[in-house]
């Protein structure tokens, strides 16, 4: 009887520290200073994605200019800037434009939005959506967007852009998960918000879709995968609240094989909309979307959105503490 107390007591103990493990996300993230993030006067900036190099951290955001409503212009007048701090939570100070305009033979030749920054092998890899000047959706008067990507051997470029995206159809908001042999899975969703995967022996292509419907039940976007504890783990917008309970909250789910089988984790809720300043104040966004994460050596460290209060837009971290071990 003794012995069999202690077991149930070993098991509760370890049922609970295991919960307590995987809240993993809302209940870890930090107050951060009002002055922390990237904004740049006269532009919307939304979307960064960061990685550290040396002692930099370098992010990779859209931004368009400020002519009209949020965020109606960037369809054809986004571009992606690179800035840097010396701290993950910024400020990030504006560099330069890494994929602006180009000649109208080129699929991004007039728009490119939604970056997403990796290393690869010796090559830093930026994937990106683009559209040329002139082709259209089936049956819409909108510019096609397509997933492509730019590589550099240095952070600071040059940047070599690829010629052709990786897919030749209405994609958006790409997620890139790189295999320890180099083998990838990329999501991206289409107009309506039909999520798919495709895989490919490595980041250049070809690409071939294994899943044409990830999530049927709900509406979701703005992902970025990794893994940990040998599954895979997709966090995202939950565009209408069919997951999380509330519109745009951040959620989370989790796969075996990272390809199919999604199921929701517990808890699915990543973010909601109010970010704590360290000054005392709390803001509550009007959108926060486009969750990026730092992971650097293998630990998880700062979550990074595109947020927007209602008159100005930029890119807003927060630490994550303690940080989380990835695989």
């Amino acid at each position: 009887m003794v012995t069999r107390t202690i077991y149930l007591s070993l098991f509760v103990f370890t049922f609970f520290s295991c919960v307590e493990k995987e809240k993993i996300f809302f209940d870890s993230l930090q107050p951060v200073s009002e002055k922390s993030g990237f904004k740049m006067d006269g532009y919307w900036v939304w979307g960064g994605s960061v990685v550290k190099v040396d002692s930099t951290f370098h992010m990779f955001a859209s931004r368009w200019p400020r002519k009209n409503k949020f965020p109606d212009d960037y369809f054809v007048e986004s571009e992606i800037v690179h800035a840097t701090s010396s701290s993950a939570e910024g400020p990030f100070s504006f560099q330069r434009v890494v994929i602006g305009e180009r000649d109208s033979i080129f699929w991004d030749s007039n728009m490119a939005h939604n970056p997403t920054i990796h290393k690869i092998g010796d090559e830093f890899v930026l994937f990106y959506i683009g559209s040329d000047f002139t082709t259209l959706r089936e049956e819409s008067n909108r510019l096609i967007r397509r997933v492509g990507y730019a590589t550099a051997k240095n952070i600071n470029g040059p940047w070599k852009r690829s010629e052709l995206p990786v897919l030749d159809e209405e994609s958006n908001n790409p997620a890139l998960f790189v295999e320890n042999d180099g083998s990838v899975k990329l999501m991206y969703r289409d107009a309506e918000l039909l999520v798919k995967i495709a895989s490919a022996d490595n980041f250049r292509g070809p690409y071939k879709v294994v899943n044409k419907n990830v999530w049927p039940t709900a509406k979701i976007e703005d992902f970025y995968l990794y893994r940990k504890d040998g599954k895979y783990h997709m966090i995202c917008e939950d565009n209408v609240g069919q997951l999380t309970g509330h519109e745009r909250w951040g959620a989370h789910l989790i796969s075996e094989n990272g390809i199919d089988d999604w199921q929701k984790f517990a808890p699915v809720v990543v973010y909601d909309h109010d970010i704590i300043f360290e000054e005392g104040d709390t803001l509550h966004c009007v959108r926060r979307e486009r969750p990026q994460l730092l992971i650097n050596n293998q630990n998880m460290t700062h979550l990074y959105n595109g947020v927007y209060d209602g008159i100005n837009s930029w890119c807003q971290p927060v630490k994550i503490v303690p940080s989380i071990k990835v695989d």
